[in-house]
């Protein structure tokens, strides 16, 4: 079973993908299964989901800015309205969702959350591999972080582009996903992804704010 657990639609504020478009590359691409995380809303995911079929699971997540960094929710059923790391992770949990951090220690992100020693606790799993991170440096310490903690190492693409979706993710033998990560049965996949689309990025942001 693989799965891409980090995808943007267009319901992100830097994305264009339509939810039905992402799940049919997905398909195409051999992917199992998806993570749609838009930031700030599980719009996307809720999209997605009704394009899912017995071969093909999406599960609803969202990439929640907060004072510190972002944190991704996966399993979502309701919107994260909270802004505060500490109240962001209990709306999670108290949905039964799974707290992952995507691309920690990333210094080239603004929006990277770099956590401590004490926040391993409150964590499920970690992003190990994101396919967007332009130095390999911050992988490889998401991962010695992860491993010193015993958290699950997830990967996702990141993509906010066609061309980049399935290029990270996680395998796993079981049908269940939500019990093989917090279980941590699961190995990643990934390569990076090509630095046009971090330029598309940015052009799309700017156009977006006008």
């Amino acid at each position: 079973m693989n799965y891409d657990l980090h995808i943007h639609s267009k319901y992100s504020s830097d994305g264009v993908l339509d939810p039905e478009k992402i799940v049919k590359i997905a398909i195409r691409r051999g992917l199992n299964g998806i993570a749609i995380t838009d930031h700030d809303t599980i719009k996307g995911g809720l999209k997605a989901k009704k394009y899912e079929n017995d071969d093909f699971k999406v599960i609803v997540g969202s990439e929640i800015a907060t004072e510190r960094g972002e944190i991704i929710g996966l399993f979502l059923e309701e919107e994260v309205k909270s802004k505060e790391v500490q109240d962001v992770i209990s709306e999670i949990k108290e949905q039964n969702g799974i707290v992952i951090i995507p691309h920690p220690f990333d210094e080239l992100r603004h929006s990277a959350f770099h956590p401590t020693e004490e926040d391993a606790k409150f964590i499920d799993c970690i992003e190990g591999f994101n396919s967007r991170c332009i130095y390999q440096k911050y992988n490889k310490k998401a991962v010695e972080f992860a491993m010193k903690h015993n958290l699950t190492i997830t990967a996702g693409s990141d993509a906010h582009f066609s061309n980049e979706i399935g290029n990270a993710g996680i395998i796993t033998e079981t049908e269940d996903i939500r019990d093989a990560l917090m279980k941590n049965e699961v190995k990643i996949f990934g390569k990076r992804s090509s630095l046009v689309n971090h330029v598309g990025t940015k052009i799309l942001k700017t156009i977006k704010r006008k």
